[in-house]
């Protein structure tokens, strides 16, 4: 596996290697650079990968400079990782891996490479400052993911752009011959009660999809925008008792000292043991949404987590809870209403009825 180091990066590990080799296969080969996340610090802390082949962001945080003595290891675990944070079958990551062979340093010349990878590392940094806030001690090898998920290479009249992750997957079955995706998954049905009818989503997510994640897929398939905090309880499907609540900020433990911070906690703790959880959105409004496991599928081969289905328009931010939805609803079907033109400024691009892209199977980004 040959690593081309920016300069920056060569002379912060003090070392001085030599040119890359431009013979071998590219897919093995990746632009490194390392560099800052917060511009109001002074310190690198951020090891940022590109690979020159399908342009896939691997990156690392927090490194710092004493770190570096460590990176050819880090590196490595870093690509493994991220790969397998996607959900892509270990077998062909570790034939990847195999085939890569050690990390053989080299200096980077090439001014494109260069561009991608300054590019992934803004990328990255606007995820960290998104995600942690400025959470002052933490590690994770796995925060160049969301930087996948983006088109490149469709600046200016150039229409061929391509999503890294894609490129890299195709990439890899064809280099390894095996399947991309292999994974335990979920089937679920989703159900929040309106009252006058249901809004109703099923959906496949892997079983191991971290709750904090889970909460991202969920605001994306009922159109929430994430405004309100948010917490999933757990209950037993034979008495019908809570047996865990899972809540994503320290501050809510003080209001709940048998709450559970959910990070780091994934929904196979849970599932398939129990069947049935309430994810509920805003405590104002109290969107309670019932979670029902419909199936466990055990080798997933596809992408997710993915929109199998759904049905029923949701509401929009704000609109007083069920009751205040139902007559805002009232209002919104009679435009003869005195307060409709009121209400249909407020609602924007809300719509009676669910879209047809919103309704259309797909897979879910978040």
């Amino acid at each position: 596996m040959q690593i081309a180091l920016t300069k920056k990066l060569s002379e912060a590990m003090g070392v001085n290697p030599p040119a890359a080799h431009e013979n071998g296969n590219p897919l093995f080969s990746w632009t490194a650079n390392w560099t800052k996340v917060w511009d109001n610090r002074r310190v690198e802390d951020m090891l940022v990968l590109v690979n020159n082949a399908t342009r896939f962001t691997v990156a690392i945080y927090q490194v710092k400079r004493k770190d570096l003595k460590n990176v050819a290891e880090m590196m490595r675990t870093a690509i493994s990782n991220t790969l397998l944070s996607m959900n892509l079958n270990p077998d062909l990551v570790e034939e990847y891996m195999q085939l890569a062979g050690e990390v053989e340093f080299t200096q980077n010349r090439n001014r494109q490479t260069a561009s991608w990878v300054a590019k992934a590392g803004q990328e990255c940094a606007y995820h960290v400052g998104n995600e942690y806030n400025g959470i002052a001690k933490m590690f994770s090898d796995t925060v160049g993911v969301s930087a996948n998920y983006r088109i490149v290479n469709c600046s200016g009249n150039n229409n061929e752009g391509f999503y890294p992750y894609k490129s890299m997957i195709n990439a890899l079955s064809e280099l390894t011959g095996k399947q991309a995706y292999k994974y335990r998954a979920f089937e679920l049905m989703i159900t929040l009660d309106l009252e006058v009818y249901k809004a109703v989503r099923r959906i496949i997510v892997p079983a191991d999809i971290e709750f904090t994640r889970l909460h991202k897929v969920l605001q994306s398939v009922f159109s929430w925008q994430s405004y309100h905090l948010y917490d999933f309880t757990i209950f037993d499907d034979y008495n019908g008792e809570a047996v865990a609540r899972l809540v994503p900020f320290e501050e809510d433990l003080e209001y709940d000292e048998n709450a559970t911070l959910m990070k780091g906690h994934t929904l196979s703790e849970f599932f398939s043991e129990h069947k049935h959880m309430i994810y509920t959105y805003d405590m104002e409004d109290n969107w309670e949404h019932e979670i029902q496991l419909v199936r466990v599928i055990e080798e997933y081969d596809k992408e997710s987590p993915y929109l199998l289905e759904a049905s029923g328009q949701t509401p929009p931010e704000d609109v007083g809870g069920v009751g205040g939805f139902v007559s805002f609803r009232e209002i919104m079907l009679n435009p003869n209403h005195p307060e409709y033109g009121e209400m249909k400024e407020w609602a924007k691009y809300w719509t009676i009825e669910l879209t047809d892209w919103k309704s259309r199977p797909r897979v879910i980004k978040v």
